[in-house]
């Protein structure tokens, strides 16, 4: 099926998924949850195909990205079924006002219609972007990654049968065949087709899309996620963020890129630091670099996504600097501070412009389960109509609904 015939196809089903109330929405979740269990073995012979094609051309972090195993099936379908527990936000009046001459005007969450969703060699994203386009009353369009497009297939065939059970159009959920750069390029320019064309992938796929698109998009973010050690840190907790914000999955974009570090306590950190992060290879600023042994950072690495076990770490003067430093390189997705001063840490949270801000945690956190939304859509990095990790409200828009009593103008 060409992807102009899988748009087509989705138009006309998203007036079934708008209409649908809230029990058939979770009756399908429910069962393309089972059907992920039930196919199973399906999916990660699919998804073994997928890795062999990869090993070698790909790296070892984004064969993690890419990989299945039972648990992360298992963990799919826990998702999904956790979206069909969430509160369905079609419908739900967002604000309400009864007007001098009798009118009640309602601002009401009402589906998108359908989305489109342009990701790269996540296998989960399938399923999350799926389950939470559904129950938002939407039709879905999915374009992945070539290295995983049969890990997606199966997946995409295993949800399909969930809407079937529940008597929902099977065309409100398709995959785009062609993995070439034509077909998203299709999918940006499909004006009457596609209601928002959410991408979410490295760095270049989000610039095509902002450059390109002429359907309205939501660009989510790139993360050159920042850590700022403060002068009045608790350096064991400081240790403990830092090696969870790098170390616990760097191919993740809520992964830390940079450290800045307080002048103050550069001298016993950063010696604790390379200690701690022993497989991590820290690409250091020259007042890092007087401090500890290192690569010298080079003219990119502080504007760099690694994605790896690579850190770019800076000696700074005070909350100051690190707040011009994070204003200048970073891409507004999630910075850090760790501090003991309340006063220090308020002068960070209010004065760093990124969708999360953090005092004393990891940046890890940045995930739409970690924050309660269930799965995520992605996490954008703009600042109209949705910022952070995008949920189920942040996939409706909304429109006025006005009743009277035969008023006239």
């Amino acid at each position: 099926m060409t992807t102009l015939e899988l748009l087509q196809r989705a138009k006309k089903a998203k007036s079934a998924m708008a209409l649908a109330d809230t029990q058939a929405k979770n009756t399908a979740l429910l069962a393309m949850a089972d059907a992920l269990e039930a196919q199973r073995e399906a999916i990660l012979a699919a998804n073994r195909l997928d890795l062999e094609a990869a090993r070698g051309t790909v790296s070892e972090v984004m064969l993690d990205r890419l990989a299945l195993s039972p648990e992360r099936i298992a963990g799919m379908a826990q998702g999904v079924r956790e979206v069909a527990a969430l509160p369905d936000p079609v419908g739900t009046v967002l604000d309400r006002v009864e007007r001098p001459n009798g009118l009640l005007v309602e601002k009401t969450a009402t589906p998108m219609g359908v989305i489109a969703i342009i990701y790269e060699s996540r296998p989960n994203v399938t399923s999350d972007a799926a389950a939470l386009a559904l129950k938002a009353g939407s039709a879905c369009v999915l374009r992945g990654g070539k290295e995983a497009h049969r890990s997606a297939a199966a997946i995409v065939e295993a949800l399909r049968a969930g809407l079937s059970a529940a008597a929902l159009p099977q065309d409100a959920l398709g995959l785009v065949e062609d993995t070439t750069r034509g077909s998203a390029r299709e999918l940006m320019c499909a004006n009457g087709l596609v209601d928002l064309l959410i991408p979410r992938g490295g760095a270049g796929l989000i610039r095509s899309c902002v450059e390109n698109a002429t359907v309205p998009i939501i660009e989510t973010g790139t993360g050159i996620c920042h850590i700022y050690v403060d002068g009045d840190a608790d350096l064991e907790m400081a240790l403990n963020i830092v090696e969870n914000a790098k170390c616990s999955r760097p191919s993740v974009c809520n992964a830390a890129e940079v450290c800045l570090v307080h002048e103050k306590i550069a001298g016993e950190f950063l010696p604790r630091l390379a200690r701690r992060l022993k497989q991590v290879e820290l690409r250091l600023d020259p007042r890092a670099a007087a401090v500890i042994s290192g690569v010298p950072a080079g003219e990119r690495d502080f504007d760099t996504e690694f994605l790896d076990y690579i850190l770019a770490v800076k000696v700074v003067s005070g909350v100051e600097e690190a707040m011009e430093h994070i204003a200048a390189h970073s891409t507004h997705h999630s910075e850090a501070i760790v501090t003991q001063s309340p006063e220090t840490a308020r002068t960070f949270l209010r004065g760093v412009d990124s969708a999360a801000v953090y005092h004393n945690a990891s940046t890890r956190f940045t995930d739409g389960g970690e924050f309660g939304l269930g799965c995520e859509m992605g996490i954008s990095t703009q600042k109209l109509h949705a910022r952070g990790p995008m949920g189920l409200m942040e996939l409706c828009t909304f429109r006025y609904l006005v009743r009277g009593q035969g008023q006239i103008r």
